[in-house]
């Protein structure tokens, strides 16, 4: 008897996975961008752990309400859609065993084949049929808001943790280069730990997050630069 052939696909991990990535990226990013521009607004002084701390706080506490309602959005609309298709089995079966079926031909199943496996699945679970082969709704991708939430605030923290230990390590005279250098390694990491997770090319992942990364603290060095000068 052989054996059951087995796969591990990354497409499961795509809803805490993005809400990882995007977390620590922001909390990175924007962490590091806010103490070097107050860095460099200010110069010397407290002022940039207390704006990093501040903006750890603050960022979490937006990421996660952030997630949680835009996912609950998504949510939202998923269960509506079920409710809809729920109704629509109910009031007109043959109608929505075509449509099924129509589905499978247009996949490139023979039509008398298509209409055994309409009814053979949907005698099973219509509702489920219907929800992943005609709305796209399946159990790795249904949006679970809670998990989002938590998943960016927590990420978001550890990234923003990052450049705010480099603060509280580095010479005053050095804070600017070395918050930047070290939290562009650290997204770089960022890009290569996402990108082994989700199966994708390291490099182009590493270079991505690191560009923007740069772009961001420069632009925000330069806005904190002229504001000190102006003030």
């Amino acid at each position: 008897m052989s054996r059951i052939h087995t796969e591990r696909h990354r497409v499961s991990r795509i809803g805490w996975l993005r809400a990882a990535v995007l977390g620590a990226n922001d909390g990175i990013v924007s962490t590091a961008s806010l103490i070097v521009g107050v860095a460099a607004a200010s110069g010397t002084g407290s002022a940039p752990l207390v704006a990093g701390v501040a903006g750890l706080v603050a960022g979490a506490m937006s990421m996660a309400a952030g997630e949680y309602v835009s996912v609950s959005s998504q949510s939202d609309t998923e269960q509506a859609d079920l409710v809809r298709e729920r109704a629509e089995l109910a009031k007109q079966p043959a109608l929505e065993r075509a449509e099924l079926a129509e589905i499978y031909a247009k996949r490139g199943v023979e039509s008398d084949l298509a209409y055994k496996v309409a009814d053979q699945l949907m005698a099973k679970d219509a509702l489920g049929a219907h929800a992943r082969d005609e709305l796209g709704i399946s159990e790795i991708t249904t949006a679970r808001p809670i998990q989002a939430a938590f998943t960016s605030a927590a990420t978001f923290s550890a990234g923003a943790a990052m450049p705010l230990l480099m603060v509280v390590v580095s010479p005053t005279s050095l804070l600017v280069p070395v918050v930047s250098i070290t939290s562009l390694l650290f997204l770089a990491l960022l890009g290569a730990i996402g990108a082994r997770a989700g199966g994708a090319g390291v490099i182009r992942a590493m270079v991505r997050v690191t560009f923007w990364g740069a772009l961001a603290m420069a632009l925000t060095a330069g806005i904190g630069s002229l504001v000190g000068t102006a003030v």
